[in-house]
Parts: structure tokens; sequence; C-alpha cells
């Protein structure tokens, strides 16, 4: 069974869901929260269907950069519509969809053999999960910060935009930020610890550069936490750190990926 055809049904649909948001800004309709729901349920399962197809092979997990990306995009969706619930993070959607959809296509258009993960070892897997997980939650994270600069300077030199209105309050977006923060933390904590004890040696020549530049964003992000609770930071000083953090994240995964198996195999 190819991974195309459910690929495009997913692309469909956080299409349909873009467009719609577009067309409640540009109308200054509200969005329906329960109906923008609806449609990335939909996107997700259709997702989770090509990404089953393309990440099990017979020689085991195909974890290339194409479909890590999409994994990690599948993920960050699916924790942003749980977590719209309770906390008011739809606006994040307009961001994540687009996000979803590229990378789904990637994936879907080009089949990667690239690094692939024997099913016999627990251990790694277990590693891998959670460094996708923790990737997944500082992309959220990034995405917030994000936001909140534009929301702030906006606001600061009070000409808010359309879209900026439907975002809520200020403090409110900090307080998710450093939820996720907080979360994502955790988690990269754990990868970090599971990748010294599954892993031979985290500093071998191929892993040396991800292992120091993770390291390096685990203190940043700690050093943030640390600033916030003890000294109150917030505001540009919250959205520098996150996005220092965050960018050394991807330095340490997708940059290092991306040399490898695109250039290198070129």
């Amino acid at each position: 069974m190819t991974a195309l055809a459910p690929s495009l049904l997913a692309a469909g649909f956080y299409l349909s869901g873009i467009l719609y948001q577009m067309h409640c800004l540009g109308k200054r309709l509200a969005v329906s929260a329960s109906l923008l729901r609806a449609i990335g349920l939909v996107a997700l399962l259709a997702h989770a269907v090509s990404l089953y197809i393309q990440l099990t092979t017979p020689q085991g997990f195909a974890l290339g950069l194409f479909n890590i990306g999409s994994l990690i995009s599948w993920l960050v969706v699916a924790v942003t519509l749980i977590s719209s619930f309770r906390a008011p993070v739809t606006s994040l959607l307009l961001g994540l969809y687009p996000m979803a959809l590229i990378t789904g296509l990637l994936a879907g258009f080009f089949p990667e053999q690239g690094t692939t993960l024997p099913t016999d070892q627990d251990g790694l897997l277990v590693h891998i999960l959670l460094s996708v997980l923790a990737y997944g939650i500082f992309t959220i994270a990034a995405f917030q910060a994000t936001l909140l600069a534009v929301q702030d300077y906006q606001l600061k030199h009070k000409h808010p935009t359309r879209f900026i209105r439907t975002f809520p309050p200020l403090q409110t977006m900090e307080q998710l930020l450093f939820q996720f923060l907080l979360c994502g933390e955790i988690l990269l904590t754990l990868a970090l610890v599971s990748g010294f004890v599954f892993l031979e040696n985290m500093f071998a020549q191929h892993l040396a550069h991800k292992t120091l530049l993770s390291c390096l964003a685990w203190v940043v992000f700690g050093i943030l936490l640390w600033g916030r609770h003890f000294r109150g930071w917030r505001g540009s000083n919250a959205i520098r750190w996150t996005l220092a953090g965050f960018l050394l994240l991807m330095l340490a995964y997708f940059g290092s990926k991306l040399v490898r198996e695109l250039l290198l195999a070129a």
C-alpha cells in the first residue's frame, strides 16, 4: 500500500483548515474551535496512516529526514489540538497546519531509505521517541514565542491587526509558553539520559555535534526556566531564550540529518 494517497488526503484537510481560518480572519468572523478540531482530527488520522506505511519497513523503522519531519509535525498538531480543549491555542494552528501539510507531502512524494532502526533495539527506540516528543513540544513553544513577539510588538505600537486581536491576553500567552517549555525540558532531560544509557558512546564522531548542541539547548531552556522562577523573566527575554534554544535543537537534529542524508549522499 502506498503512503501517497493518505498523505494527499491529510494535506487536503490541512489545507481546508488553513483556508477556513483565513476566511474567518478576512470576514472578521469568530473561528469555530470545534470545526477546526474536527478538520484537524481527520487530517491527523490520514496523516497517521501515511506515517505508519512510511515508517515501518521489512528492515526496521525508516527514520529518514522527511519521515521524522512528518512525524514531528503530526505530533505537534496532535498536542496542540488536545491542548486546545483547556487552553486558547487554536491560533497556533494557522502556522502548524501549513508545516504539517508540507512535511507530510515531502514524506509522501519522496519515500526514503535513510536511517533505518532494527525493530529489536527497544532502548534506542525509546531514546528516539523521547527526542521526537521533546522536539515537538519545543516546536510548539517556538511558535508560541513567535506569536507572542508579534503580539507584543503590535500592542506596544498600538496597531494590532485583525489576526492579533484573536489572541488571548499577553499574560495567558506567556503562561502557556512556559508550560510548554517545562514539559519540553522534562522530555529533553529524559531523552538525553536515555541516550547515555542505551547508546554506547553519545560523543562518537557521528553523534558528538548532535549531543553537544542538544546539551547546550537543555542548558539554555534550563536557564530560562530558572530565570522565570527566580527572576520573573518574561516578554522579550523569554522570547529570545526560547528561540535560541529551539535553533540549537533544530541544528542538532535536522542540521546533522540534512548534511548526512542529502548533501553527503548527493
